[in-house]
């Protein structure tokens, strides 16, 4: 027994003797070599790192880690550092790898790896402890807001390492914010950013997101929705008639209004003058019946709430009742009829406001038989001249053979012709 104690207690004295004897008796300071390999670290707190060492040429070199104050953890596959954190996971001629479990901020540090040379060969490790920030808080200066204001939030990602950086998205669009570091005492990080915008209408129940990046976490991101509150937004729909309006139809017309808050009641009005005093209004409809022409102008729609008004109007105008046209009996007016109905316009396509490109009423019949007395006028005018001009054709008469006419035989009508061309007075054309 007392042989192996004294066994066990010469290997501990040799484990931290060996060491310093060889820094004693080192006659030159360690380098850093190529041939000794090694690797930087970046561990989120609280998770492990592993250190490695490696040798590319080994010569049977002891292999050695040191922590940050130059402490033995380990000496080959032997850890004489009594910090159960240290665990080995691989020794050989070429490699000492090392894990360190539930890194905390206090292990930050430069760690060495060292090969027993002449001179000695060391290369470094950096172990840099990540810490994430805390959730991130946005803080408002308005929880309400109305439109066309501006409003101001902050975003803060407290107690990290490194700072941590933040950006802005007010729904699919980024904001520019405007960032400030602080360092506390314990070497943490605390990052507020601030942003400054102007609302509309459009942005009510749009999320401004505060995303917050970091080497420790990933999709860090804190939201809130805007509230903003706008005056009403005012239409009127027309329900009935469809196409114009006419004497002895109904109305019906119905207002529109949305706004935040929502407004508890509208109006209606007739601009400069009254509304009609059988006119039916419920809530947001309005009814007039039996109509006519007294009853022309302009109805509006007013809604309010307690950021404004607004209002919408329409325009009535009431054409003449329809008159009912007998159907065209004769061949002709019933062509005519045809080719006129396919160049108008249906009287349901047209606005019924105001008499906005209203057509005017036609009487088929009437237009059947204006074009049947054009043709027939027609017809008339070229029997007339057709018996006109077969009446006065020109008859063409000549007195060249002249005395011919009373010669005896075929001998003497010749002499008689030829003489009488000495006498050209006598040679005369005409044509009646």
């Amino acid at each position: 027994m007392a042989n192996a104690r004294s066994g066990s207690l010469a290997t501990i004295l040799f484990l931290f003797a060996f060491p310093a004897a060889l820094h004693q008796g080192a006659a030159q300071e360690p380098v850093v070599s190529q041939n000794l390999v090694t690797d930087d670290v970046a561990v989120v707190e609280g998770e492990t790192a592993i250190i490695s060492c490696r040798v590319k040429n080994n010569d049977d070199s002891v292999i050695q880690l040191l922590n940050p104050n130059r402490q033995t953890i380990y000496f080959r596959d032997m850890r004489p550092l009594k910090d159960a954190r240290f665990q080995l996971v691989n020794f050989s001629d070429n490699e000492l790898r090392v894990s360190l479990s539930n890194v905390s901020l206090s292990d930050e540090g430069r760690y060495v790896c060292q090969l027993y040379t002449d001179p000695p060969q060391e290369a470094y490790a950096d172990i840099t402890v990540l810490i994430p920030p805390g959730n991130p808080v946005i803080e408002t200066k308005d929880e309400v807001l109305s439109e066309g204001n501006e409003t101001e939030m902050t975003c803060t990602a407290m107690s990290s390492k490194p700072a941590a950086t933040i950006r802005w998205m007010k729904g699919d669009k980024e904001l520019t914010g405007k960032p400030k570091v602080e360092l506390s005492y314990d070497k943490m990080y605390t990052v507020t950013s601030r942003v400054t915008f102007a609302v509309s209408k459009e942005d009510d129940g749009v999320p401004v997101i505060c995303i917050v990046d970091h080497p420790a976490v990933k999709d860090f991101r804190a939201r809130r929705y805007l509230e903003v509150q706008y005056k009403p937004e005012v239409k009127i729909v027309l329900e009935y008639p469809q196409g114009l309006t006419r004497e002895g139809e109904n109305l019906g017309l119905t207002c529109q209004a949305k706004g935040k808050p929502q407004p508890q009641r509208v109006n209606w009005l007739k601009v400069d003058d009254d509304v009609p005093s059988h006119a039916v209004i419920t809530g947001g409809d309005l009814y007039i019946d039996n109509l006519n022409k007294s009853y022309n102008g302009t109805y509006r729609c007013v809604a309010s709430n307690p950021l404004g008004e607004s209002f919408d109007d329409y325009v009535l105008y009431v054409y003449d009742a329809p008159t009912t046209t007998p159907k065209p009996t004769t061949a002709i007016i019933t062509t005519t009829s045809t080719i006129t109905t396919s160049t108008l316009n249906p009287e349901a396509s047209q606005d019924s406001r105001a008499g906005e490109g209203a057509p005017r009423t036609v009487d088929h019949a009437v237009i059947g038989g204006v074009v049947a007395v054009v043709v027939f006028a027609m017809l008339c005018l070229l029997i007339v001249l057709g018996r006109y001009f077969a009446r006065h054709k020109g008859t063409y008469f000549t007195h060249e053979a002249k005395g011919a006419d009373d010669a005896a035989d075929a001998d003497t009508a010749i002499i008689n012709a030829e003489g009488g061309h000495t006498n050209s007075d006598e040679k005369k054309e005409y044509y009646i």
